[in-house]
């Protein structure tokens, strides 16, 4: 059996993950992600490599829109194949694709007109990617598969989803291929999450692979101590309240915004911050954290535990749920601080503009990164000390305390996945360094050859490799 391989996003930058995968004839992709960066968004719109007519299957990781973003164009231009991931993934991608379409059609629209306002040409085009109803149509192709159930691709190749422990229903993908006897195993890393956090159980650790496709969005660089995360929250909100401003979360909606709502609960229990209003203003947010609480099982034994207890991790007294754009856009006339956690989590879109708009130019707020910022998305151009920024079409002077807290990270970092790699007995044929910044793969690639003395390479856009 001969494989082809080839990578087709997330290679040399962080988002739009998309690998090719064809073994005799059979052609699948390992997830199919939007591009984030604002310099690679052409990409987005771009004719596929591989005709979705010709593909068998696809096989996502985890519902993140870098992963899974592009399925609804994927299925109008003709993929009628199944799309396998586990259950907890399946239900929070159509809730991720149905709002990635409406923000689609919503940009789309206000920015038409804001162009016609301004009398210039877009440089992008003015229709939506995909509409919401492209989105519903991949919902009958989802294929639910629990972790650790063999899926039969084609004869002599299966697929296997493990445990990635970075969002709910996150999944790293050993693939084995039968050829003239022997077998290879393709592991794909997915985006691999931290041992020892809050709420999901730690990520899966192999034995065995011939080859390797792993994860460096933080491969250059190490978080900060995990223990210390209440302790900096703390400080955050209450310096935030004593100048009289607001505290400001840019979060994403899935996983981030959990973690957020949990450690919030346990500071609130020891009175280590006031009891001010929080406002949960992302009804994608809500949602998932509704699914969340549908699948304990995937929790860790700490959460599970606390859930047992009759509490949930995700409530507490103050907690508002906002659903209605009224009810958001009323948010910014109370007077008194307040902490609002809203989407998107780069700021590239979502109601966390607004709320924006009303505080980075107050120096009494702070705007509190808790997420990887993307090249050329909003969120890094603050967090890397922009002066002046533009929001829906207008500048804003950075006035506001920018703050950033990695130890929210759901990505293992550098340290961390040497560790993960580790766990490989065998020597491995070839690791294949992709999903970070150029620097953040190189860094982990040299790490990589330095430690276990492996083969790595770090594909470029559009690479093919035949696997031996």
């Amino acid at each position: 059996m001969q494989i082809k391989l080839g990578f087709y996003g997330a290679a040399r930058n962080v988002t739009g993950s998309k690998y090719y995968l064809e073994a005799d004839g059979h052609k699948f992709l390992v997830d199919c992600g939007l591009y984030q960066e604002r310099f690679l968004k052409d990409r987005n719109w771009e004719p596929f490599p591989i005709n979705p007519h010709s593909l068998d299957a696809v096989l996502l990781t985890h519902a993140h829109i870098d992963h899974c973003g592009l399925l609804p164009k994927l299925v109008r231009e003709g993929f009628n194949g199944r799309i396998y991931c586990t259950d907890a993934t399946a239900d929070i991608a159509k809730i991720m694709l149905t709002d990635s379409a409406r923000l689609q059609q919503e940009d789309a629209l206000n920015k038409k007109m804001r162009h016609e306002q301004e009398g210039r040409k877009a440089h992008f085009p003015e229709m939506p990617l995909y509409t919401e109803k492209d989105a519903e149509d991949c919902y009958p192709l989802f294929h639910p598969v629990p972790y650790g159930r063999t899926i039969q691709l084609a004869d002599g190749l299966e697929a296997v989803f493990h445990d990635a422990g970075h969002v709910l229903g996150s999944s790293s993908l050993m693939l084995r291929a039968d050829r003239n006897g022997e077998t290879r195993r393709i592991l794909f890393s997915g985006d691999v999450g931290r041992r020892n956090r809050p709420i999901l159980r730690d990520p899966t650790l192999f034995k065995e692979a011939d080859y390797i496709i792993i994860e460096s969005t933080y491969g250059d660089r190490l978080h900060e101590d995990g223990d210390k995360i209440a302790d900096e929250l703390a400080e955050v909100i209450n310096s935030t309240v004593v100048n009289g401003g607001n505290i400001v979360v840019p979060s994403f909606a899935l996983e981030r915004s959990q973690e957020i709502l949990y450690y919030m609960n346990e500071l609130l229990l020891a009175n280590r911050i006031p009891h001010i209003m929080v406002f949960f203003d992302s009804p994608m947010a809500v949602s998932i954290t509704e699914i969340f609480e549908e699948h304990l099982d995937l929790f860790d034994k700490e959460a599970r535990e606390i859930i047992r207890s009759g509490k949930s991790p995700f409530s507490f007294p103050g907690l508002t749920r906002v659903s209605t754009t009224d009810e958001s856009k009323a948010i910014n006339w109370i007077t008194g601080s307040v902490m609002i956690i809203a989407g998107s989590g780069m700021c590239n879109g979502g109601r966390i503009k607004h709320h924006l708009v009303s505080n980075i130019s107050r120096k009494e707020s702070t705007i509190l990164f808790v997420g990887y910022q993307a090249v050329g998305t909003l969120g890094r151009q603050i967090v890397d000390g922009a002066k002046i920024v533009r929001i829906l079409g207008k500048k804003y002077r950075v006035k506001a305390r920018i703050a950033q807290m990695n130890g929210f990270s759901a990505h293992a970092d550098r340290n961390e996945l040497l560790q993960w790699l580790s766990s490989i007995r065998n020597q491995p044929r070839g690791i294949f360094i992709t999903h970070g910044e150029e620097g953040a793969s190189a860094s982990l690639a040299d790490a990589v050859r330095e430690k276990f003395g492996w083969k790595v390479s770090v594909p470029q856009y559009k690479d093919e490799v035949t696997l031996d």
